[in-house]
């Protein structure tokens, strides 16, 4: 797969991330815990996507790799916001296992991107 369609690919997957994120807060009960942690999730899960079009404009490696870090650093946040969400008995976690998942796959390709970006660097 060239980095073109890479990087469309995961434009995407980033943006359904996000919305679905949105969707979970949309339909989180109305008790003041569930609010609270629901609008933290909303704040880290919907940066996710924000700061992956920003590292797809980057201007140089380093500033693609700050921003995918960023972006990282976002999906490890909502990840700790999830996993809170189940603990606490606000969802089950057969309703945001998929979420999960999604969250640790886009991790995984991420930490990919930025290794290579890193080592590509490196070369020169």
């Amino acid at each position: 797969m060239n980095k073109e369609k890479e990087m469309v690919d995961l434009k995407t997957r980033t943006r359904e991330f996000v919305l679905r994120v949105i969707r979970l807060y949309s339909a989180m009960p109305k008790s003041t815990v569930a609010q609270v942690i629901g609008k933290q999730l909303l704040r880290s899960g919907t940066s996710v996507g924000a700061q992956y079009r920003e590292a797809s404009r980057s201007r140089s490696n380093a500033e693609f790799i700050s921003k995918l870090e960023s972006s990282l650093q976002e999906l490890d946040e909502s990840m700790y916001w999830m996993e809170l969400i189940v603990e606490a008995d606000i969802f089950p976690a057969k309703r945001i296992d998929e979420l999960i998942n999604e969250a640790n796959e886009l991790i995984a390709v991420l930490t990919t991107c930025v290794k290579n970006t890193k080592k590509k660097g490196a070369s020169r």
